[in-house]
């Protein structure tokens, strides 16, 4: 074979060489922007809910939480903070910019199995009140639930639903929402003060608090009760033990009336009250147990009382 019948067969090799790494070259391009295409893709987003206002005591703020088109089959966030602090600070705050003395918080309202109370399906709503009674509501927590909202102030509200356990995205923030607490207590019958209140100013007093019970025991039902047994009773969540919600509520009234706290409004429902729980031993102290729907019209009115919205009025700071 001479020199010149190996050209053929040399260029063959270098032309199939190279359009082989072409298509090599061709198929990464391929590869590398279907990656970017699926990267850049965005993810399925479920769609914000949105706010309303539906009542308000001195002490707490109840919203209307309706899904969007989308649901919210995982339950929802709300956060909150004072409209004047929002303004100041011009807006919401970054996680970084949250300070201890912020009045900005949040709480989350679970939809999973256990708690579907919040597993809202598209367009339908849901009542939640934010304020210290967050300690009592199954599924629902936040790191301030024993803190109650100002009296006489404006807050402001935003929510979005959460990620769709079939990997749908959390939604974006909704639209701003501003309600206000009632106007506190002029003090003229004395005033109120919430079962958040008394459990972290009780005899084993929470951060930097003292000790501002008049009392070291208390009759509930037909039983009595010490303060550490009391302060027992408040440190322990309903978990969805009517007793349990019901005591925490008609504990406070009781120590608001002993607080010199005008009892006229209240006295009837603390009566009914006493005589439903009766012997019953209320958590942690005994194993006492009643449906929350037997407890819930007592425990509501005791509620609007200790957070001012029947009675003298809450307290201010």
């Amino acid at each position: 074979m001479t020199k010149y019948t190996r050209y053929p067969l040399f260029v063959l090799l270098i032309c199939l060489f190279f359009a082989c790494s072409k298509e090599d070259t061709d198929d990464l391009k391929t590869t590398a922007v279907g990656n970017a295409k699926v990267a850049a893709k965005p993810a399925a987003k479920l769609d914000a809910p949105t706010l309303s206002c539906v009542s308000a005591t001195g002490a707490s703020i109840t919203l209307n939480v309706t899904a969007g088109a989308t649901g919210a089959p995982a339950g929802f966030s709300i956060q909150w903070m004072l409209k004047s602090e929002y303004e100041a600070n011009g807006g919401w705050p970054s996680s970084s910019d949250v300070v201890e003395s912020s009045s900005f918080c949040k709480a989350s309202f679970s939809g999973v199995p256990g708690a579907s109370y919040y597993n809202l399906k598209a367009g339908k709503s849901v009542e939640v009140t934010i304020g210290d009674v967050i300690y009592d509501q199954v599924g629902a927590s936040s790191p301030c639930e024993s803190i109650p909202l100002v009296c006489g102030q404006e807050y402001v509200f935003r929510a979005f639903a959460h990620n769709d356990p079939k990997g749908i995205a959390k939604s974006d923030f909704s639209v701003d929402q501003t309600c206000a607490t009632l106007p506190c207590s002029t003090g003229e019958e004395g005033c109120t003060y919430t079962q958040g209140y008394w459990k972290t100013h009780g005899p084993t007093p929470t951060g930097n608090n003292l000790n501002v019970w008049n009392v070291t025991s208390l009759t509930v039902g037909a039983v009595t009760y010490t303060d550490l047994e009391l302060q027992a009773i408040f440190n322990t969540p309903a978990q969805g033990n009517g007793l349990v919600s019901l005591a925490h509520q008609l504990i406070a009234a009781k120590l608001n009336v002993v607080n010199g706290a005008n009892d006229s409004a209240i006295a009837a429902t603390i009566a009914q009250a006493d005589a439903l729980i009766g012997s019953l031993k209320i958590p942690p102290v005994g194993s006492g147990y009643l449906a929350p729907a037997v407890t819930s019209s007592l425990n509501e009115l005791l509620a609007d009382y200790n957070e001012g919205a029947t009675g003298p009025g809450h307290c201010g700071n």
